[in-house]
Order: structure tokens, then C-alpha cells, then sequence
């Protein structure tokens, strides 16, 4: 046991016999400790249950935390070199030391069981952390009843997280116990991506006053505001003394089992030595007596230690010879008087069922801190949703840069390492730390310009249907039977199809109204334009009747040819579309091309090919009108239908050709804008110039309405 706390050996001189050193300053813990094992020795022996007519005897050791001193008293006890004790007439001669309690430094434990463990000597230490000492292949006889180093630095790692300590500085003893310590302790801690060490010092082994102040002022200039030290208690007061005296305030100490001073350790109850003659654990099922015990006999009981003290504690080793590991974390108290108060306010523990466990009751924690509350230690504060890490460049992963997520990827608050994309339907809020779904853009009946284009086709329907009224009131009037009256309600149920057919433009797309639309359009166009065809030839033909020996050319253009002609034209676009609609229909698309954030509903015309025909189909129907028109524009005026026909069809034409570069440009909705714009111009500009002359001379100029005046006039004058 540790009973003092500094040894001083004198210089040796070799001429002389080496003085033995002197201990002196004593350490309180270390008496205790040694006062609890005489303690639970006296007890086992009051005990009649445990061993009957045995008694236990020991040999108290101090080691002075001097390697030499300890070393040398296990091997005078493990050796039988001790001075003889005479206790009565059946008890003399050397002691039976058959186990060894102790050392309580890690690195004497290292060096003493190097040695017994050759002859299986146990040896149970009450207080050597090192995680070292848990490799049962170097060391088989080594057993103790304080947790491994292993186990505490992951305790130490749970409270880290519980109060959210990514930044931390690590100081350890220049020793087995602080070295395997910092090892393990930065392994552990590389598993934790978001938690690293701002520093990593060694305290010097004696008082080095000069590297003291260095680690010192390493300590005062880290953004850390944790501090972790691994060291025995007589050496921390050489690195307390250099922190008081450089004024080193606003730190929160996380201390080792080794200075933190800890309660009073349980000690274990042996086990009945519950063995029958010829069903033993040894060679030939023999037995261990305690009269002939060999070290090595112990061991293998040791193993099997497995008990519950009255405070609850179990107690047992694990292959590694190790206890299930129990801490007390504690926590300086400042008393109004100014003295401390060392009090417990959780623990960290391993069951066998629950595994490792931190409970900390944190309204009992004493902060020495203005805000008297847990210090933030951090070396970059957590990224916000939205943005991401960017580490920086040579410096420790905990420090990084937030940087803000592009658009259409995010980071919410359990993942900010890097941001992820949205779905492809969604996209980032302006936060970018949760996605939206994307706004939808179409031509909608709803928005301004979608009402505007509605009440616009309502409105020429409408009128076609007022136009065509008045053409069937006054249809045995001479201006309307002198014009083809067959033709022009014909004409008029085609204009009206074609303002119908822009509404299918309107509204989100979907798979019918796609497929729809388009056939709709053209059918309806290639119908009025087809009217308007027949129309024009045969004004030709009548003009040419009225000649000389050209009345034969009327009988190519009656009323059957002029209802079969517009059906045959009609019915070649019928077919256009149909196979259209069979090889490759147009559908629903959702286009993101155009905005990033945006879907944008379309129709996909599925066969550019065939969409080109389909218009080019009507624009030759067009052209051929309007040249047949432009040809016989200077017929006598009796005649002269042609020159609204050539007029409503130079409309017809310019309104085509500006469309078709106009909808390859424009994006999204407003493509279908520009082509319902283009129906409704078309169409109004037929209505417009085909009947607006007729309808004013029925309406306002009756008088001219008359054969005589249509005769002497014409039509278009």
C-alpha cells in the first residue's frame, strides 16, 4: 500500500551499504485503503460461515509510490524471505503467502506480475487502472477490483456527449497509467467524428517547473474549456500549484479515479471453498486444501469470484481478470466557509444485463464557473440546419466552417456533415433545412392571363353563334344566298369548333386533353380552311361560267363536290392525327428544365414529325386559298368575294408564321399561351373579314341587301 506520498533514496556511493530510503508525507487515502483491507480480513475471520477453523493473517507494505520498495517487498513475500512469527505453538515458522493485494500504480502492478505470474502467484490490485494489465496472456495470475482504464475512459467519453464537449485538452502522467490512458482515450475518441482533442500533454514525472508553465500556457491559450487529466494525486499538486499561480480560471477538471478521491473500494467475500475428494477442478478431479493451497490453486477460484455486497455492488471478474467496472463521479463543492466538499453526483457502471450506464443527477453538480452553468467547449459551434461542415484545412475535425447548402439539397439537425438532395419532385425551402414539394406552373384557368385567353374563346364562340343566328334569320335574303350560304354555316360551325378547341389548352395537362388538343385543333382549322378553299374555287368557276361556252366548269363544283371536297381535305388530317395519336401520342411532362424549383406541367408532343405535318398540312391548305384568291381578286364586283377571302387569308398566314418561332421560344406555359393566342387571332380574323361586311349590310344597310344592289355592288365592295 501507498501510506506515504514522496520517498528520497540517497546517493549511492558503492563504497558503503546502500542506505534504504526514506518515506515521508503521509498519504491519507493510502492508509485508509490499507485499513480496509485489515478490516475485511478481520471480518472474514469473525465469520464462522466463510472459513471455519482458518484463520487469515497479512503483511502490511509501504511502497512509498517508489518501483524498488514495492518490487522488493512482493518478492520477499512471494519468496518466503519474511522474518518468522511466532503467533502460538501450532503457528510458527514463515508465512503461507499464497496471494499478493496491490500495488496500487499501474506501472509497479506491471513490473511485480511480469514476475509472479512465472509461478501463477495472484495478485489482486485495488487500484491500477492500466488497460494494459487486462492482457491475461502476459499476465495470467493479475486480478483487480478497480475498473479497467479502458472502461473509465469510455465513461469519461459519455459525459463528454451528455454535455456536448467536442473540444477538450488531455494531460496524463509520464507513466503506464497515463500513456495507455492517453492511447486509449484517443481511440476511443476517434470512433466520435464530431469530438477531438485540442491538446495532448505529458506532465513531467518530478516537479519541472519550466515544462510545467509551457503546459500551463498551452492550457490558457486553447479555446478548450474541459480539461482531462490522467495523474497520481502527489503529482497533481505540482500542476494545481502552476495553474493557481497563473490565475487559470473557467476551466471544468474532469479527474481520473487516481485524484478524484474515491470512496472507500468493496472488498469481495471469498467463496466456501463448496470441494469433494475425486470431483475436484484439478489434475485427477484432486481438491485444494488449505493446508497445502498452492498460488496457482487461488487462481483459478479468483475466477469464479461472484457475489453482491450489502451496498448492492457485484463483484466478480471477467476473463480478463477484470471487476465489473463501478465509478463514483464526483464533484467539488465550495462551502459557504470556503473549505470543499468532495460529493457524489452519479456513477458510471457495467451490469451484466444493461451494459455501461451513465447516470448523473445534474442538479446536484457544483459549476466553478460566472454562469454557473456546464461550460460550452467547442472548437466551432454545431453547423445550423441549412448549411453543411467544411473542415479546415491542418486543424483537428472538430473545427470546420458552415457552409450554406446549394439550392435543391439540405441538411437537417441530426445530419450536417454534407447535405443531401431533395427528391425530385421536391425542393429546398429557403432555409434548405427541409425540402417542399415544388411549385407547379401551368396554363391554369385561374391566372390572369388563363382568364383573359377563357373569356376570349367564350367570346368569339359566342359571337360565331350570334353571326350564324343572324345567317340562318336571313337566310333567303340575297346577300347570303349569293355567297355560298351552305358553305358560310359551315364555315361558322368550323370557327366555332376552332374557339371551342383553345379552352383544351387550358387547365393541367392530362393524358386526354394531350392527346386532344392538338387533333381538335387541327381537324377544326383543316375544316374551316377547307370552306374557305371551296369557297374561293368557286368563285373562280363562277366567274368563268359567266363566260362564253365555260358553263361546263359549274357542274364540277355543286353542292355534292363542294360537301365532298371539304370532307375529303378534312378527313386527310383526320388521318394525319390518328397516326399520330397511334405511333407516338402526345403526354402529360413534367419539365424541370426550365426552373430549377419549378415543374413545369406540359404537354410533350411525343412525334415532332407528326405535329409538323399537321401544321404544314394546314398552311398548305392556306397558301393554296390564299394564292387561288390573290389570283381572281380583280374579277368584276358582282364576283368579288375573293378579295375578303385573300384578305381574311394574308390574316390567316402572317398569324401562322409569326407562331411558329414565337412557340419554339417560350417556355412552359406560355408556349400554350402563344398558340391558344394564335388560334383566337386566326379565328377572329376570319370571322372578322369573311362576315363582318355581311353582317353589317343585313343589320345596319338593309336597302343594300337586295339583288339589284348585290348585283351592281358585289359582294366585297
Amino acid at each position: 500500500f501507498q501510506i506515504h506520498f514522496f520517498s528520497s533514496v540517497a546517493i549511492q556511493s558503492f563504497t558503503s551499504k546502500p542506505q534504504q530510503p526514506t518515506c515521508n508525507g503521509v498519504y491519507a487515502l493510502g492508509f485508509k485503503l490499507a485499513q480496509t483491507m485489515a478490516f475485511a480480513i478481520d471480518e472474514i475471520n469473525r465469520n464462522s460461515n466463510l472459513l471455519p477453523n482458518v484463520t487469515l493473517g497479512y503483511t502490511l507494505y509501504d511502497d512509498c509510490l517508489e518501483l524498488g520498495i514495492g518490487f522488493r517487498a512482493a518478492l520477499s513475500m512471494a519468496s518466503g524471505q519474511e522474518e518468522k512469527i511466532i503467533l502460538n505453538s501450532t503457528c510458527v515458522g514463515n508465512p503461507p503467502v499464497i496471494g499478493i493485494v496491490g500495488d496500487s500504480s499501474s506501472t509497479n502492478s506491471i513490473a511485480i506480475s511480469n514476475v509472479l505470474g512465472l509461478y501463477r502467484v495472484p495478485m489482486v490490485s485495488y487500484f491500477a487502472t492500466c488497460s494494459c494489465l487486462s492482457n491475461h496472456q502476459k499476465y495470467p495470475s493479475f486480478f483487480r477490483t478497480i475498473p479497467s482504464d479502458a472502461f473509465q475512459v469510455r465513461a469519461m467519453i459519455q459525459i463528454l456527449k451528455h454535455f456536448s464537449w467536442t473540444w477538450v485538452g488531455l494531460l496524463v502522467s509520464d507513466d503506464d497509467y497515463g500513456l495507455h490512458a492517453a492511447r486509449s482515450f484517443q481511440s476511443e475518441l476517434s470512433l466520435l467524428s464530431e469530438s477531438c482533442l485540442a491538446y495532448t500533454e505529458v506532465l513531467p514525472w518530478d516537479k519541472d517547473t519550466e515544462e510545467l508553465r509551457r503546459i500551463v500556457d498551452v492550457m490558457k491559450k486553447s479555446t478548450a474549456r474541459v480539461v482531462i487529466v490522467f495523474e497520481h494525486y502527489s503529482r497533481m499538486i505540482n500542476l494545481m500549484e502552476e495553474v493557481v499561480r497563473q490565475n487559470v480560471t473557467g476551466l471544468q477538471w474532469m479527474a481520473s479515479e487516481a485524484w478524484t478521491a474515491a470512496v472507500v473500494l468493496q472488498t469481495p467475500q471469498l467463496m466456501p471453498y463448496l470441494c469433494k475428494p475425486g470431483r475436484g477442478p484439478f489434475s485427477g478431479n484432486s481438491c485444494a486444501t488449505l493446508q497445502s493451497l498452492e498460488p496457482w490453486q487461488l487462481v483459478y477460484y479468483l475466477r469464479w469470484v461472484n457475489f453482491t455486497t450489502p451496498f448492492g455492488d457485484q463483484v466478480s471478474f471477467d476473463e480478463n481478470g477484470d471487476a465489473l467496472p463501478i465509478y463514483d463521479v464526483m464533484n467539488w463543492l465550495w462551502l459557504p466557509d470556503g473549505s470543499t466538499k468532495v460529493q457524489n453526483v452519479g456513477e458510471v457502471k457495467r451490469s451484466t444485463f444493461k451494459g455501461e450506464e451513465l447516470i448523473l443527477d445534474e442538479d446536484k453538480i457544483f459549476w466553478n464557473l460566472e454562469s454557473k452553468k456546464p461550460p460550452q467547449s467547442v472548437c466551432s459551434e454545431s453547423c445550423p440546419p441549412g448549411t453543411h461542415m467544411v473542415r479546415e484545412k491542418g486543424k483537428p475535425q472538430c473545427c470546420f466552417d458552415c457552409i450554406p447548402c446549394s439550392e435543391g439539397k439540405i441538411t437537417n439537425k441530426t445530419n450536417s456533415l454534407e447535405c443531401t438532395s431533395c427528391p425530385e419532385d421536391f425542393w429546398s425551402n429557403p432555409q434548405r433545412d427541409h425540402c417542399i414539394p415544388k411549385k407547379t406552373e401551368f396554363l391554369s384557368y385561374l391566372d390572369p392571363l388563363g382568364i383573359c385567353l377563357t373569356t376570349t374563346s367564350l367570346l368569339g364562340t359566342f359571337i360565331c353563334a350570334v353571326v350564324l343566328g343572324i345567317f340562318i334569320c336571313h337566310r333567303t335574303t340575297p346577300i347570303v344566298r349569293a355567297n355560298n350560304s351552305e358553305l358560310s354555316f359551315q364555315l361558322l360551325v368550323s370557327l366555332k369548333l376552332c374557339f371551342l378547341c383553345s379552352l383544351l389548352f387550358i387547365g393541367r395537362p392530362r393524358l386526354w386533353t394531350c392527346q386532344l388538343r392538338h387533333a381538335a385543333f387541327g381537324i377544326s382549322f383543316v375544316l374551316c380552311v377547307s370552306c374557305i378553299l371551296v369557297k374561293t374555287m368557286v368563285v373562280l368557276a363562277v366567274f368563268k361560267a359567266s363566260k362564253p361556252g365555260g358553263g361546263a366548269s359549274l357542274k364540277w363544283f355543286g353542292a355534292m363536290q363542294q360537301r365532298g371536297t371539304v370532307l375529303f381535305l378534312t378527313s386527310i388530317q383526320a388521318a394525319i392525327c390518328t397516326t399520330w395519336l397511334v405511333s407516338s401520342s402526345p403526354t402529360p411532362h413534367k419539365n424541370t428544365q426550365y426552373h430549377n424549383d419549378k415543374i413545369v406541367y406540359e404537354c410533350a408532343v411525343g412525334s415532332t414529325v407528326g405535329f409538323a405535318v399537321l401544321l404544314g398540312y394546314i398552311g398548305m391548305l392556306a397558301f393554296l386559298s390564299f394564292l387561288i384568291a390573290f389570283l381572281v381578286r380583280n374579277l368584276p364586283d358582282s364576283f368579288n368575294e375573293a378579295k375578303l377571302i385573300t384578305f381574311s387569308m394574308l390574316i390567316f398566314c402572317a398569324v401562322w408564321v409569326a407562331f411558329v418561332p414565337a412557340y419554339i421560344s417560350s417556355p412552359g406555359k406560355l408556349a400554350d399561351a402563344v398558340e391558344v393566342f394564335a388560334i383566337l387571332a386566326s379565328s377572329f380574323g376570319l370571322l372578322i373579314t369573311l362576315f363582318g361586311p355581311k353582317c353589317y349590310i343585313i343589320l345596319l344597310r338593309p336597302e343594300m341587301n337586295t339583288k339589284k344592289a348585290v348585283m351592281a355592288r358585289g359582294i366585297g365592295s
